[in-house]
């Protein structure tokens, strides 16, 4: 039997105000404390769009290929429920912003349905002596909801699939998809059929936020759906919703259909009218997307694949690494130091290191100017005071000890102090060696070129008797 999965993506625009009115859209601040008449639904109360809602939609339309519409309307969704003050929620049905277009996943173009705007509901907050409250600052909180054709064929592919949108969206700026607030949410349809049969009876699960829970989820109700049918039984339609503790899906509901929401067009708001120059506008402010950047890299770096996933995942990061490989043209290198160091120290907050002194340090470790122990403590200490490589050198005197002539004196120092670990080399024990080698590395402080050191001290050693 086949899988067919498809996806209704949510996505919670990066404004500064609601999508109908001027209250602000962080819903961090005290419950309902960023409300008015309109986003509460008082009679009377008109909706105004936000022209930035609206331009980041069709950013996202564009990079996903779609063809955004010079007309497209707003319709009231009908369903009652304490999320939705107004009874209804403004929405896009029959005349969306976008539809079509795709995205690429593994070499396969995956289609998309549609694409359109919509304000959030309020945020119910279930409290433990059972009681439902209701926080509206949520409440007209623009979004976007992306809907994909039913072409994915399975959970792990979902999984790839929300988390090329979740790129792709960071990296033109229309939000941050923190699925742990909310930003980015998905339900998902799903169904079994015989290969080149039509669609079987689906299921949706709603309001998964993570994308662990998506892939877990579709996987379950694959499996359930699986032995159903196998079983000679019939799946009946339902709306699910997903429980992470128990592992299991739970049906909440009969599945609705379009004609359950009694949609019908908006009328306080006007037909949402895009013009040709404006949309080429945007179109022009788009930067390179992860996918094209990904192929760019393949062909001008030579990269593993593995590095250009993590490098590529956020676009900062890959900024960074392009900005320093202008200066330090090493692709491997610098994604070697990036990813083991960099990362790493990134997520203890925000990288206040520039790219000039990451790759000055580089090119430090790379000349033989600095080992690369002493280049690390470096990197770390300019990461976390944001003071240059320049001043720390000066400071901190870091730079290795190239010089034969200024080594030879620490190596001789060390011979002179262990006479047993030289006895040992020169008896035949090789790991005699190492020792030594450390205690001139920490004569030195860790200035010392590690080869220089080891070749100076093989020929104040001369052969062991091995």
């Amino acid at each position: 039997m086949e899988t067919v999965i498809g996806l209704e993506i949510h996505v919670q625009l990066k404004t500064e105000t609601k999508l109908f009115c001027g209250c602000l859209a962080d819903s961090a601040g005290p419950p309902n404390s960023r409300t008015c008449p309109v986003c509460l639904g008082m009679p009377g109360a008109l909706p105004v769009p936000n022209k930035r809602a609206v331009e980041l939609a069709i950013r996202a339309a564009l990079a996903f290929h779609c063809a955004v519409h010079a007309s497209s309307t707003f319709a009231r969704k009908n369903y009652f429920y304490p999320d939705l003050p107004k009874g209804y929620q403004i929405s896009q049905y029959d005349e969306p912003l976008a539809s079509g277009g795709w995205l690429e996943l593994e070499g396969r173009r995956i289609g998309l349905r549609r694409l359109h705007l919509e304000e959030d509901a309020a945020k119910l907050v279930h409290t433990e002596d059972g009681r439902t409250l209701v926080d509206f600052n949520r409440a007209g909180v623009p979004l976007i909801e992306i809907v994909t054709a039913p072409e994915i064929r399975s959970p792990k592919e979902a999984r790839a699939l929300l988390q090329a949108v979740r790129r792709t969206l960071r990296y033109i700026g229309v939000s941050d998809c923190d699925m742990e607030e909310g930003q980015l949410r998905c339900d998902a349809n799903i169904s079994l059929r015989q290969e080149g049969s039509r669609a079987g009876t689906r299921t949706e699960i709603k309001n998964l936020n993570s994308l662990k829970a998506l892939e877990e989820a579709l996987a379950y109700e694959e499996a359930r759906q699986r032995a159903l049918l196998e079983a000679g039984e019939e799946v009946e339609q339902q709306t699910l919703t997903w429980d992470a503790a128990a592992g299991r899906t739970i049906p909440i509901r009969s599945k609705e259909e379009a004609e359950d929401y009694r949609y019908f067009p908006e009328p306080d708001l006007p037909p949402l009218l895009i013009g040709s120059e404006w949309l080429d506008e945007i179109r022009r402010g788009l930067p390179e997307l992860p996918e094209a950047r990904r192929r760019r890299w393949r062909a001008e770096y030579g990269l593993p694949e593995y590095d250009i996933e993590v490098l590529t995942e956020e676009r900062e990061i890959a900024d960074y690494f392009e900005a320093v490989v202008r200066l330090y043209p090493r692709p491997k290198e610098v994604s070697n130091w990036m990813m083991t160091e960099l990362l790493r120290l990134a997520k203890e907050g925000e990288i206040r290191l520039g790219p000039a002194d990451f790759a000055q340090i580089l090119r430090l470790v790379g000349e033989g100017k600095l080992n690369r122990a002493a280049g690390k403590g470096l990197l770390e200490e300019a990461f976390r005071t944001g003071r240059s490589p320049e001043e720390l050198l000066a400071e901190r005197d870091l730079l290795q000890i190239s010089d034969a002539a200024e080594l030879s004196g620490a190596v001789s120092a060390v011979l002179a102090e262990n006479p047993q670990a030289v006895a040992d080399y020169r008896g035949g024990r090789e790991q005699a060696l190492s020792f030594l080698l450390g205690q001139v590395m920490r004569k030195t402080e860790g200035k010392a070129d590690p080869k220089l050191a080891r070749a100076l001290l093989l020929e104040r050693l001369g052969p062991n008797r091995t």
